[in-house]
């Protein structure tokens, strides 16, 4: 499946916000949007009047990135969440926010989202006892992820997790840092979602 290879600064760059891609650089003062906070490219630089279309845009485009999705892969998300009770936007970040990958960069397995789907796929990490290796799998209330215990060694998973707890952790989520565990407690709600995320501008986007 075809995946973005490019600097990852540059994405944080290019939407103007901090997306966490590289994980504990993105808390120092390394951080590209720290050093250079503007656009990427020759005329980064230069003010853009944006139309209306393009505020819709930056904002799916910001989300999609964070989470490392594809439009295809995006836009199903979305119509499920469409064709799910309640509201859209809200029922499509938690949906993100389920994935595998997600909950294992939530928990400090992993120092980014993108490491996190390293590690799912190298079946490093058990749910409910059992080895899962598909990244976009959907977590729901009550499932247990762990890290295999020939994985629990390896020193990116326990450096991740040194990072992760000098910050806190989701209140939808339990974890056991020591025994390298945690529990899906519960659905997020949308107050423990991140605050500069505008979903409504991506349900009017794929409305229109």
């Amino acid at each position: 499946m075809a995946r973005y290879f490019g600097s990852k600064c540059r994405l944080c760059r290019r939407e103007a916000t901090k997306l966490f891609l590289k994980g504990e650089k993105c808390y120092s003062d390394k951080c590209a949007i720290e050093r250079r906070n503007y656009g990427p490219g020759l005329h980064g630089q230069r003010r853009r009047k944006v139309s209306d279309y393009g505020v819709h845009l930056r904002e799916k485009q910001k989300i999609k990135r964070t989470y490392g999705l594809l439009e295809r892969q995006f836009h199903t998300y979305f119509e499920k969440a469409s064709r799910m009770p309640g509201v859209t936007g809200e029922n499509l970040l938690v949906m993100l926010e389920r994935r595998l990958d997600n909950v294992v960069y939530r928990l400090g397995f992993s120092g980014s989202r993108s490491e996190a789907r390293q590690v799912v796929s190298h079946r490093q990490i058990m749910v409910n006892g059992k080895i899962i290796n598909v990244a976009s799998y959907l977590l729901k209330p009550g499932d247990k992820v762990a890290v295999d215990e020939s994985s629990r060694s390896q020193i990116r998973i326990k450096g991740s997790l040194d990072g992760a707890m000098r910050r806190s952790y989701p209140s939808w989520l339990e974890v056991d840092p020591v025994a390298m565990t945690g529990t899906f407690i519960s659905y997020p709600d949308r107050a423990d979602l991140p605050a500069d995320y505008n979903e409504n501008l991506i349900v009017e986007l794929y409305s229109k």
